[in-house]
């Protein structure tokens, strides 16, 4: 029995050989795409190392500047407007260094020889807008009357720096008309007590020395009333 034989089949891919033999791929994936030729920026490379090194400065002075602490001037009592400002109504706090013109502690002395320009509460930072250097309440034109006021003539909690009424109240037996009227609008209390305006202690409430300030025009009738014990103050929260 004859069996014919068959060739064996070539599996093997043809390949491309380039021209002049050497079998080198001449195909596709061959050829590669011309690189263009990388441009250097100096100028542009310059300006981001130094927006980097501008952005790490800003941080550090932020930084820095967010850690200064100055010493400053807190008010811890009222002080009424037109009141020299006692040391006592003072005490140093250290807070961050904003800008703001608050009054240095080391100026505290300076400051009890001004004026409160406007009505002081606890609590509040003292700036230089808030003070002055005369007080109209203690100017030309302005005079002190003591008052010897009794329980029921006057309030039971008055302090220095509160604005009063002063108010004629005839007694029995006065040879006025005997009708109440007001001699002062508005009278700023000086000193209570033993406590005045220059912050020395004393109580508020338990004694009846009470000192207002008035007008020259009005201060002798005021002095006269308060002699006879005709004379009652009525406080005005409202007008501070």
């Amino acid at each position: 029995m004859r069996i014919s034989e068959k060739p064996a089949r070539d599996t093997r891919s043809p390949v491309a050989e380039a021209p002049g033999g050497g079998g080198a791929l001449s195909g596709p994936a061959s050829r590669k795409l011309p690189v263009p030729p990388r441009e250097r920026r100096p100028a542009l490379a310059a300006l981001a190392v130094l927006l980097i090194l501008g952005g790490a400065l800003a941080t550090t002075l932020l930084v820095l500047r967010s850690g200064d602490r100055v010493s400053a001037i807190r008010i811890v009592q009222q002080v009424g407007a037109g009141q020299a400002i006692p040391e006592s109504a003072m005490e140093e706090v250290q807070i961050a260094d904003t800008g703001i013109a608050f009054v240095h502690w080391s100026q505290r002395q300076r400051v009890t020889q001004a004026y409160a320009r406007v009505t002081l509460l606890p609590g509040t930072l003292l700036t230089e807008q808030m003070t002055m250097e005369a007080s109209d309440e203690l100017g030309p034109g302005k005079a002190r009357v003591g008052l010897a006021l009794k329980a029921g003539q006057r309030p039971a909690v008055l302090n220095p720096g509160d604005r009063v009424q002063i108010i004629y109240v005839p007694g029995r037996g006065s040879a006025a008309d005997g009708e109440v009227k007001v001699l002062a609008q508005s009278a700023l209390v000086d000193s209570v007590g033993g406590q005045n305006r220059t912050g020395s202690s004393g109580s508020s409430s338990s004694s009846g020395l009470v000192t207002v300030i008035v007008d020259t025009a009005i201060s002798p009738t005021v002095a006269a009333y308060a002699a006879t014990g005709e004379i009652a103050v009525a406080e005005l929260p409202g007008a501070r």
